[in-house]
């Protein structure tokens, strides 16, 4: 494994599912904990640690939601962030596409321009110091009203920094992507490109609302789709790209292990896929991470690691320049 470790942190990349809150390390909540004078219901890192042990995507959630809690001014949004971009760059992140949930922040009183604020300032460092580019997706959460939705859309536009588009996250089931209609139709009149999370838990119905009625340009998860052959088929057909997170799956218990995971069988459809580390903090690993347990689980080539990277440059909302940079990039790694 040695081997193809190296490989992986010389492998030009990009990461298209990510949430930032889903990078706060233990030691940073505890970190942040103290600075902001927050009290948590653990006392000692090693129970924290065994907080981020869960059952299932609520379960997660409820410590998600409760690690945020430490977050506070601009100065914690920039430092979460930046934790993030250097550790992406030690595994070969050329590029990434940041989600962050600014309805966890503003419904506890946290200014919209803080939380946004502190990563656009982490992200530019990034590009900067890192040779990261970047870009922003702000997600709603689909556990809350539409309205809620389409308010925090409203306060996006009039604060206009650095989004380049929107996605919806949070719990899936019983909450389908139709109710977001109104807002997805407001953010892509604008301009916005959009994302949905979809597939996980939920059934294929939602892959399909995300494609005809959100009209996304990417399915975040998606892994159900082959539960449904004609969405496959849709899928092959668009090469509309499955941000496909491995070890969150097997995390959450979507899959029983990674040797269980359809990662192989949604490739061998044909299917555009990339693979990511959703909550990089909470699964046990970062992309470099995510790469190596497929490789390892499936015995796969050099080949098919490169096409994954590829894959993931092509799907991404960087530019044209940016993605044939990236990929000449990796052309001169082959060689």
């Amino acid at each position: 494994m040695e081997d193809i470790n190296k490989f992986l942190r010389e492998l030009p990349k990009t990461e298209l599912h990510l949430h930032i809150e889903g990078t706060l390390e233990p030691e940073m909540m505890m970190s942040l904990a103290d600075r902001n004078h927050v009290r948590l219901p653990w006392t000692t890192l090693e129970d924290t640690n065994s907080a981020y042990k869960f059952e299932n995507l609520q379960s997660f959630l409820d410590i998600y939601y409760q690690g945020i809690t430490v977050l506070h001014t601009e100065e914690d949004f920039f430092d979460l962030t930046f934790a993030y971009l250097q550790r992406a760059a030690s595994d070969s992140v050329r590029h990434t596409e940041i989600f962050f949930d600014p309805q966890s922040h503003t419904e506890r009183g946290i200014p919209y321009e803080v939380v946004v604020d502190g990563i656009h300032a982490a992200l530019m460092d990034g590009e900067k110091y890192l040779g990261i580019s970047s870009e922003l997706i702000l997600c709603f959460l689909r556990h809350l009203p539409p309205t809620s939705a389409l308010n925090t859309l409203e306060t996006a536009l009039a604060y206009k920094n650095g989004i380049i588009g929107v996605g919806l996250d949070s719990s899936e089931l019983s909450f389908p992507p139709i109710n977001f209609l109104e807002v997805f139709e407001k953010a892509r009149s604008i301009g916005l490109r959009t994302v949905a999370h979809a597939g996980e838990e939920g059934p294929p119905e939602y892959i399909w609302e995300a494609l005809d009625i959100l009209k996304v340009d990417r399915i975040d998860h998606g892994v159900r789709c082959l539960e449904d052959p004609l969405l496959v088929e849709k899928l092959r057909l668009s090469q509309t790209p499955l941000t496909v997170c491995p070890l969150s799956n097997i995390k959450l218990k979507v899959f029983s292990s990674m040797s269980q995971h359809n990662i192989l069988k949604l490739s061998e459809a044909g299917l555009c896929i990339t693979i990511n580390s959703d909550d990089p903090a909470y699964f046990d690993g970062y992309i470099n991470d995510n790469y190596a347990a497929v490789y390892q689980a499936f015995n796969l080539s050099i080949s098919d690691l490169l096409l994954y990277a590829k894959q993931s440059i092509q799907a991404s909302f960087a530019s044209e320049s940016r993605k044939t940079a990236l990929l000449a990039e990796i052309n001169q790694l082959i060689v």
